[in-house]
């Protein structure tokens, strides 16, 4: 593998719906070329494969979970009010069973997903929590 096929990669990373002829364009060659080259690395297992990113695999809070609270007494819903107001938490659910409120929290990274747990814990009226990583998505 050389400088060009690295350049055809990161251009593919980029965009991987460009046309063999704005590669070409991109990369200052033919567009035999660069299906020759293409193809080298696809037989070569240098690249494994093309896919699709969506839009939840790009998203800024890299880090999401769920955190269950027991809220104490009837406070729910003030508790609710003051989750909504946190940027980091994308829903609230209420909930019947043994958790009274389920927050679905994003965060770009692990500390700054702490820090929104602390915070939450902190809260007057929260008695319990237990929080679980969101690790893969499937539709």
């Amino acid at each position: 593998m050389d400088s060009l096929d690295g350049h055809l990669i990161a251009a593919l990373k980029s965009n991987g719906r460009a046309t063999l002829s704005e590669l070409a364009d991109l990369l200052g060659v033919t567009r035999s070329t660069v299906r020759v080259r293409l193809d080298r690395l696809v037989q070569g297992g240098e690249i494994a494969g093309f896919t699709v990113l969506t839009r939840s695999d790009v998203r800024p809070d890299a880090v999401r979970g769920l955190m269950m609270l027991e809220i104490a007494g009837r406070g729910a819903e003030k508790i609710m009010k003051q989750l909504q107001r946190m940027h980091q938490v994308q829903a609230v659910h209420s909930t019947n069973g043994t958790w009274d409120l389920i927050a679905e929290i994003g965060a770009e990274t692990l500390e700054a997903f702490d820090q929104v747990l602390f915070a939450i814990r902190r809260m007057e009226g929260v008695t319990r929590s237990e929080t679980s990583l969101l690790l893969s998505t499937r539709r």
